[in-house]
């Protein structure tokens, strides 16, 4: 039996059992040398035997026999699933109604947005409770901004999105033009799930709209070339007019109308 909390006379009995180890154990082997960890073990096995075995000397048995008669028959089988340690943390909901938690994201009722939440994690599932009620509970992913979604969370308005699909609307922005269509496809690889894209995809049609199909593809053409394939980007990009001025690192064109001069020799003076 260990030893109960704030009793100390159960503190000799403990401190009795180790020093009975050290000296039918420990001391047996002061001068034996052992050249591994498994021939170590093997020559504790041999003595812990013997010791099980040896009469106590003020009552009668062993042990071996105090085991054989009051712990054994007490033993339970092993569970037939390996124990998972779980781990808690306090979270809020962010609002697109997904919990961060170590590095990915998982869905929760989309009326728990702004709320404070508890996980737990296992090393299979992830489970999270809004004033001890378990409100989701999803498999765990491993790797970095991958999103585990249920439908039901979602609000009716986002559940009206999941009739677009992702080639939907890259044959849609095809219709513009094939960076527009180029530009959409970057957009929904940026997510960790093609529908967290949609909301962008749905802003760059809105652009469409406003904007000739030619401005719309110079537009688009500048998103790719600087990595900005965000709506806000393409937007702004449009608002201030750059996609009507060269792309960055394109080589300028021969300077039309250009007066003649002596220091412009051109490639003729190079032969």
């Amino acid at each position: 039996m260990p030893a109960r909390p704030y009793k100390a006379r159960d503190k000799a009995v403990v401190e009795a059992a180790v020093q009975v180890a050290q000296r039918w154990i420990v001391a047996a082997l002061r001068h034996r040398r052992l050249f591994s960890l498994p021939e170590g073990n093997q020559a504790v096995r041999e003595l812990l035997a013997k010791l099980n075995l040896r009469p106590f000397r003020k009552r009668t048995g062993s042990r071996a026999s105090v085991f054989a008669e009051v712990d054994r028959p007490a033993l339970k089988p092993l569970p037939e699933e390996r124990y998972d340690l779980s781990q808690w943390m306090h979270a809020k909901v962010n609002i697109d109604y997904h919990v961060a938690f170590d590095g990915n994201f998982y869905s929760v009722p989309y009326r728990l947005v702004g709320q404070d939440v508890e996980v737990r994690s296992t090393p299979r599932t992830v489970e999270i409770f809004h004033r001890r009620d378990r409100v989701a509970a999803h498999t765990r992913v491993y790797g970095d901004n991958q999103a585990r979604t249920l439908n039901e969370h979602r609000p009716p308005a986002h559940q009206a999105y999941l009739e677009w699909s992702p080639q939907r609307l890259v044959e849609w922005a095809g219709k513009v033009g094939p960076q527009t269509s180029a530009l959409v496809e970057q957009i929904l690889a940026g997510y960790p799930h093609p529908h967290m894209g949609f909301r962008s995809c749905l802003g760059v049609m809105r652009l469409a709209k406003q904007y000739t199909p030619v401005r719309m593809e110079a537009a688009a053409a500048r998103a790719l070339a600087t990595g900005a394939c965000r709506y806000r980007s393409v937007k702004s990009i449009l608002a201030h007019g750059l996609d009507q001025q060269p792309l960055p690192g394109a080589e300028p064109g021969p300077a039309a109308g250009a007066p003649p001069h002596d220091n412009l020799r051109g490639p003729e003076y190079f032969r």
